[in-house]
């Protein structure tokens, strides 16, 4: 599939200048303007400005929150990231060590809300506040899987590391443990691709059919 041409009658990733006169709205941003949009945004947010299409997002974000353990400077948290931009949670909350890799997240850490909390039992607190199910994401014994199980509607889908898995105490904390059905060798799946499946589970229960590009 060919990538559009932009109304600078440039193909390629994203648009180039936009011709003039230049539309007054303050969402837009004049250097994007002049010289062209690369950036990896859908075609209705072109030429905004970064603030612009964020206060745009937190208008429609969903009522889900992702979580992930980072006690190992986990390499899946810039996906995971990327995951939750791309179906819209409300937040994403890093539990442990500050630090992360952002590559993964290919930029889209500019436009999700990114919380950290030291510990479990910090992001346990946080939650009760907001009335939020934490949801565990393993292929446990005795997970419920995910096909199959009634994901709340508010809730944080809490991941663990790469290799582990979910801490013991991210365990206890979860009201409802999830797995992902696999059908090959391999024991699990890494964080990344099952925060997306995860979350698409979420957006098949209860989100409406996203806007038109």
């Amino acid at each position: 599939m060919n990538p559009p041409t932009g109304p600078g009658g440039v193909s390629g990733v994203g648009v180039g200048p936009h011709p003039e006169p230049w539309p007054d709205d303050p969402r837009l941003d004049p250097d994007l303007l002049a010289a062209g949009d690369r950036r990896n945004v859908a075609d209705r947010y072109r030429y905004w400005r970064v603030e612009a299409i964020v206060a745009d997002l937190d208008t429609r974000r969903h009522p889900f929150h992702v979580a992930i353990e980072n006690w190992e400077h986990d390499l899946n948290i810039g996906t995971v990231v990327r995951n939750a931009n791309a179906f819209l949670a409300a937040a994403v909350h890093i539990v442990g060590r500050r630090r992360w890799n952002r590559r993964g997240a290919m930029v889209t850490d500019r436009y999700q809300h990114v919380h950290h909390h030291a510990t479990v039992d910090d992001l346990l607190a946080w939650a009760a506040g907001e009335s939020l199910v934490i949801v565990g994401i393993d292929n446990l014994p005795g997970a419920v899987p995910i096909d199959d199980a009634d994901l709340p509607e508010r809730c944080v889908l809490l991941f663990g590391q790469e290799g582990p898995g979910l801490s013991p105490a991210a365990r206890e904390a979860a009201s409802l443990v999830c797995s992902i059905p696999q059908y090959g060798s391999t024991r699990s799946i890494n964080a990344g691709v099952a925060s997306g499946i995860a979350m698409h589970a979420w957006v098949r229960t209860h989100a409406a059919p996203p806007p038109a590009d």
